[in-house]
Parts: C-alpha cells; structure tokens; sequence
C-alpha cells in the first residue's frame, strides 16, 4: 500500500487515523514462524479460530465454570468475583460513563495552567511560551507519587504522547493530506511544546476531591522544543549517535511520542518514546510522496526496519535537527526509555539505551525475587516483539545506585514455543548471530538495532505487543492489541486477521521475574463471543457489555487484580463500542470474566490508568476525544475539526474543542474502588 493511497483514502478522517493505517504495514521481513503459527500449534487452529477449544484447553483457560450450564456458571462467578460494580452500558456517545456510585473528576485538560507564572488558557491565541507552562496535549501514561505518608498530596507524571492539528488550531483543518501548508513555524513549536510529559502536584482535601497545586514547586514540562536530556548505556557516545549539534553522541533535546510508561521502585519516572519514526522528514521524495533513501547511506537498513522517515509532521520543514537530511543519525536518538527524577524540576532526564531501542509501549518495573529490577516492555507494531530487561545488581535503598541499575544489565526478547513455554532470548553482542560479520560491531549497535538483532536471534513475531504489567508472584499480562495483516496463526497470536487482539498470560519459572524461561498461556481472546467468526474466547460470565476488542494499558490493583484499557482507534465501529477501562478476573472460576467500568467519549482513547496505593484513587488519561471513527458516529457520520467536532468534551463550551484530559475517579463517600 503506497503512502498517497493512505493519506487520500476518503475513509479516513485524520492525520492519525491515517497514521495508524500505514503502521498496518509491518516492517519485520521475519515472519516465518509468528506468535500466531505457535498458539495455532498448540491449542489447534481449527478449534481455535472456531472459538471451540477442547475440555482441556477450555478449563485450563477458564476454570470448569466454563464447562457448566450458562445460569450455573454465573451463580459461580457471582460468588467468587473480585470485583464489585454495577457494569456500565456500553455504547458511544459525546460523553463519559462511569460505574454508578462513583465520581469522575475533570482532574487536567489541555491547556491548563500548571505553573505559577503560566497564562491562563486562550485556544484562540495559543503560543507556544505559554504551552511551555500549561498541561500538554493527548495524555498517555499516568503515573503517582506520592508526597506524603497518607497519599493526599502526590506528583501526578503523565505522557503527551502526540498531537492532532485539525481539533487543535481554529480555521486549520487536516494537514497531512495538504502537504502541511497551513503548519507556520509557530504552530510546529507549539506541537512541540504540547508533546513530551508534565509533572503535576495534586493534592486531596477532606471532602475527598482532588486539586492541581498550581504553584507546586516540583511542577515541570518535559518537551521536545527544549528540553536538554543526557544518554547513558552502551550506546551513549556512539559514533551513529553523534550530530552537528552534539558531536559527543550523548546528548539530545527532548523526547517525542511518549505512550506508555512506568515508575521505578525508587520513584522516578520512566516515558516510553514509542513511533519516533513518524516525526522524521527528507525533502528526498518521489511523486507519490514516499520516501527515497540513498541505499549507499549507512543508515538505511536501520531505516527501513524502522519505518524512518514517517514524514507525519512538518517539523523537519523548519528544524533541521528532525529532518534526516541534514542530520542522518538523529533518529537513532529517538526510541529509548527516559527516565526523570519528578521529585527535582532541575534534574537532567535520562535515556537509557540498555533498554533497547524500538518503539516502546510501556516500560512497567518490577523487582524479582533474587532482588533484581525487572522491566517488560513491548514494541508496538504489527509482527513486532515482547522484551524484558533485567538488572546485573539488585535494587537497595540507595536511590542513585538503584538508577545506575539501568546502565547495567542484559536485554531479553521473547520466544514463545508451542508446547507452552516461553524463553527469554539474550541480546548480547558476541553471542549467537550477534557478530560483526552481521554488521554488529558493539553492544552500541544491538541496541540501536534491536529490532534487527531481534530477528536475528529468532524472536517470535507478536500481534502489536502494547503495555505488559507483571505482579509479584512471577506472572506477567501481556496486551496483544490486534494484528489485521495476519494472514496465519500461530501458538501465541492464533487468528489471522485478528482484529481484536487478545492476552496472554506469562509464568515466570520459579515465581522470579528475572528468570529466562517459563510458561504461557492465553487470557481471553478479544471481540463479541456471539459470532462465530470472530473466535472470541471469555469465561461465559462476560456479559454483552463486558467484552472488549484492542487491550492497550493495563494495570494490577492493590488486590492483585488485572484492569485492561482498550485502543480500538478508528476501528471502534466494528465493535459499536467506545473505548473503555475493563475490570478482568484472572483467578478460580471466574477466570476470563471481564467487566466494564468507565466508558470514553466518542472518539477518545481510554489510557493510564493508575491506583494510588491505598485502592480508593483511579486515575484514567482520555486522549484525542472527538477524533478517532467519528465517521461511523450515527447523526454526525463526518470527519472533526476544530469547528465541527463530534464532541466538546469535557468542557461543552461552543467556543472550545474537544481536550484530552486526566479524569480522577473515586468512589462515592469514599473507600476502595470496586470493593
């Protein structure tokens, strides 16, 4: 599929429904055995893609409720679920749901002020001085840390992952599909100042209600218009790191695309750059747009297994330092983890670069039995991987000793085999294929080229591997949001053409998190049970409601329970259904249930979400409301713009569009969410 075909293709609304349609196309030439060939080998094709798994697989997936009449299977789940809430209606409308007897507070939009000094908002003159002081745009990632010992008072970290210029800028409209011509040199700074992340003190007060602290001390914008950054690892200082502005290879500004991310044990903060490709640009392009890269450039294998240049914003038309013509290795400093110290405004961020580069969809922590940082993450494309990261030394109460534990470690990408277990592949510069003979030359270059090296080592190809978050007893939940190029199944990723993604479940040997092998299985398999086609797999307690379609974000609560947001994009007409927060059990005979609790407005990206540590604070990020599928939005069947757009939330004012927002909820008169 060309990129012209994409960008005029009348079906799509926006720049980053589009965006999404060229990602489709997977950049991993290794697709010989993918995670869908080895789940179809192992629990059977035929059955799987009928959703009629045999009694074996069938009750070790969901418990013998799943064998039981239909009445008698939810009596059962009804007396050993965890979680108790009256399930929301699904649907889609211009509005948020929330499970009755609970409140959710417009806690942060975009826009906001959240320094002193900082202007209030004005969307009709907006800057970007006054962006650089106000809450950025799309909130991703939410994280908390608290300040004190009850936990009222606490830094709320969140990611702004991107930006959408036709609900953003008044008189604008779509740009992509224009050449960028209306994108002035100031409306490209504030994109920037809008992307990156914020630093926010928030504070509760009796009542129960949660406020910003607008002159919070540890308040701070990390962006990528001026943000100065350090990079560690063994890829800092490397000569395909080095530019015209930094000729040591071990600086850079700012950070982009930041889409999930995590906290460390010692509270710093970690934001996952996950499509950095897409901010690339070269004046170098044929007459259909398409990129054309000298083969003689040293770059350019990295390049195309990267997908750079993305050319899906114009910022390389006005700063040299984004267009690869002018600086070739610039990319390589993009895709990493970066780690920030909220608790110091004037601290440097760091990327570490032993965590692999790619494009990083969480970076969840955890630290394993034998005292080790253990840190999962996923690369978000179609046939891409699951990777885990562990630390040499173990995690003490030394804060910049245990931040050192990023320097210095080994790289793991998963393989997952058809008898069920799973094995952690090493990605260390001398072992195996990982030689200069196959153009890697030092541990600089595996993890520059990690993907490249992933293949290499024979990683299985995953259905876009999204957020992975372990639990302490050695188990991890791994997203598969969906994979629509499959064309063959296999063990770990079953359907081809699967739309709706599923889950798996990974049992680390031993209970420890840094172990090298285990086992897996399959959670549920997403999308509407009723048809047949679909191959859907939940316990029958799942209501017509609680089924979803794209898990993305996840989180496991103070109780141990498994919480799934959902990323359907523009595909959320094929379910009906608005993105969400799902409640899923993942124990006993209720395991495979699944519960809907908070609903998005129409257009909007359920992400976070994120519990304080006592259980009664849940805080959930909407991005990009009133974007994605308005087309398929019954009575308004149209593309949004900054004039028309297909909703106005949160704030339902004429003058206002739509604003991506942090929503806090809590539970009416107070006490644990879903208890």
């Amino acid at each position: 599929m060309k990129r012209s075909d994409i960008v005029n293709d009348p079906s799509i609304g926006n720049k980053a429904e589009a965006f999404e349609a060229f990602d489709d196309i997977p950049t991993n030439p290794n697709l010989t055995r993918t995670i869908g060939d080895v789940i179809n080998a192992r629990y059977g094709r035929r059955d799987m893609l009928r959703g009629m798994l045999g009694v074996s697989a069938t009750t070790a997936l969901f418990g013998t409720s799943a064998l039981i009449a239909p009445k008698q299977a939810q009596a059962a789940a009804h007396a050993d679920s965890r979680y108790v809430f009256d399930e929301v209606t699904a649907g889609n409308d211009e509005t948020h749901h929330v499970a009755d007897g609970y409140d959710a507070q417009i806690l942060l939009r975009w826009g906001d002020p959240i320094m002193a000094d900082a202007p209030e908002f004005d969307v009709m003159n907006q800057t970007a001085t006054a962006q650089l002081k106000q809450f950025g745009y799309n909130n991703d990632y939410v994280g908390f840390v608290p300040l004190n010992e009850d936990g009222t008072r606490g830094l709320l970290c969140v990611n702004h992952e991107y930006t959408n210029e036709e609900v953003m800028f008044p008189g604008l409209g779509r740009q992509d599909s224009d050449g960028f011509a209306g994108m002035t040199p100031e409306l490209i700074d504030i994109e920037m100042a809008a992307h990156g992340g914020s630093v926010v003190e928030i504070a509760q007060d009796d009542a129960g209600k949660w406020s910003v602290v607008r002159d919070g001390k540890m308040n701070r914008r990390i962006t990528p218009l001026d943000t100065a950054m350090a990079l560690s690892g063994p890829a800092a200082g490397h000569k395909r790191l080095m530019t015209n502005d930094d000729p040591t290879g071990t600086k850079v500004i700012g950070t982009i695309n930041n889409c999930a991310g995590g906290l460390t044990p010692w509270g710093t903060w970690l934001m996952a750059e996950e499509n950095f490709h897409g901010y690339f640009w070269t004046d170098n392009v044929d007459a259909e747009g398409k990129p054309v890269i000298d083969s003689a450039n040293p770059e350019a294998a990295s390049y195309e297994r990267y997908g750079v240049p993305g050319g899906w914003y114009a910022w390389g038309k006005t700063h040299d330092r984004w267009n690869i013509d002018r600086e070739p290795n610039m990319p390589n400093k993009f895709g990493w983890v970066v780690e920030v110290d909220p608790m110091d405004p004037t601290s440097t961020p760091v990327k570490h670069t032993a965590l692999g580069r790619f494009r990083h969809e969480g970076a969840e922590t955890t630290v394993a039995s034998d005292g080790k940082l253990v840190i999962y993450m996923g690369d978000d494309n179609r046939f891409d991987y699951q990777y885990k990261y562990v630390s040499n030394g173990t995690v003490s109460d030394d804060r910049a000793a245990n931040t050192k534990l990023l320097e210095d470690g080994t790289l793991y990408v998963a393989r997952f085999d058809e008898d069920g277990t799973v094995t952690w592949l090493p990605l260390v510069h001398g072992e195996g294929p990982l030689t200069a003979e196959n153009g890697f030359n030092d541990q600089g270059d595996v993890m520059i080229d990690t993907r490249i090296a992933a293949d290499l080592v024979g990683a299985t190809p995953m259905d876009r591997p999204e957020d992975a978050q372990p639990r302490g007893d050695g188990t991890a939940y791994i997203m598969l949001t969906n994979n629509s190029r499959r064309e063959e199944g296999n063990a770990a990723n079953p359907r081809p053409q699967n739309n709706f993604g599923h889950i798996i479940e990974i049992k680390e040997d031993g209970g420890n998190h840094s172990a090298t092998s285990g086992t897996w299985s399959i959670l549920v398999k997403c999308g509407d049970p009723a048809i047949a086609d679909v191959g859907a797999q939940w316990n029958p307690e799942t209501s017509e409601n609680g089924w979803f379609g794209s898990p993305d974000n996840c989180a496991i609560d103070a109780n141990g329970r498994l919480w799934i947001s959902t990323d359907q994009g523009s595909n959320w007409g094929k379910t009906g259904k608005s993105d969400g927060l799902y409640a899923l059990e993942t124990e006993g005979e209720t395991r495979g249930t699944s519960k809907l609790f908070f609903r998005c407005p129409v257009g909007g990206e359920m992400c976070g979400p994120y519990f304080t540590d006592n259980g009664e604070t849940l805080f959930l990020a909407v991005q990009h409301p009133g974007t994605d599928g308005t087309k398929d939005l019954a009575g308004f069947e149209r593309a949004s713009t900054f004039e028309d757009p297909a909703t106005r939330w949160p704030d339902f004012d004429p003058a206002m569009p739509p604003r991506p927002s942090v929503v806090v909820v809590t539970k009416k008169g107070g006490g644990k969410i879903a208890v």
